[in-house]
């Protein structure tokens, strides 16, 4: 569940003064409004730690100049910010990133290689609302990762099924391709990672 904290509208930098560093809740604004999201649980925090694992051995062993921060704050606009469940930035971007170092605020798509959102109860967030403020903002490649399967029938079909979707930004637009089951992921930036969408979703069984 997640729950709008102030309907009174914030500034990006407002939002960044009010965020309670102590708390046991992740924050986003939206639009301006403040929503309290809780940190991810059970099966949620173990799928997203254990592909994060596995896309930083991917990288590391191509000797790619990227890593995954433990926390990240992506300043979409002036009254929208948000805090994906996996980031992975080039370092060598980091340079031109004017607030990184002092509050680990990304502000330039191109610092950005990937972002990934696994999905909650909240699944309109992922599929509408993020991919359309990641699009804009012009994020390279974004996954959603359904692994309840609970996304609407528009974006993962009927029957629904657990779902692995990779946006690929062509032209500025996303461009969208769904992996299912057995089907091994097809990533632009991550070319080599041999991984199957069971593998993924059945992580820890």
């Amino acid at each position: 569940m997640i729950a709008v904290i102030d309907r009174k509208s914030m500034s990006f930098d407002e939002f960044i003064d009010w965020y309670p560093e102590s708390s046991g809740n992740r924050y986003e604004l939206r639009r301006g409004v403040v929503i309290e999201m809780p940190k991810p649980r059970g099966q949620h925090s173990r799928l997203a730690g254990d592909l994060a694992y596995d896309l930083g051995t991917a990288f590391r062993e191509k000797n790619q100049s990227y890593f995954i921060p433990k926390e990240c704050i992506i300043k979409i606009s002036e009254n929208t910010g948000y805090e994906p469940d996996i980031i992975i930035l080039d370092e060598s971007e980091m340079v031109n990133e004017p607030r990184w170092e002092q509050e680990s605020i990304i502000t330039l798509s191109q610092s950005i290689k990937l972002v990934v959102e696994v999905v909650s109860t909240n699944w309109r967030d992922d599929y509408l609302v993020k991919l359309g403020d990641y699009e804009a903002f012009g994020i390279q490649e974004y996954w959603i990762v359904d692994y309840l399967g609970i996304g609407g029938r528009r974006y993962i079909g009927s029957p629904k099924q657990p779902t692995f979707t990779v946006c690929t930004l062509v032209e500025g637009e996303y461009e969208l391709q769904q992996f299912r089951g057995n089907d091994p992921i097809i990533s632009p930036t991550f070319s080599k990672l041999s991984l199957t969408i069971n593998q993924i979703f059945n992580s820890g069984e």
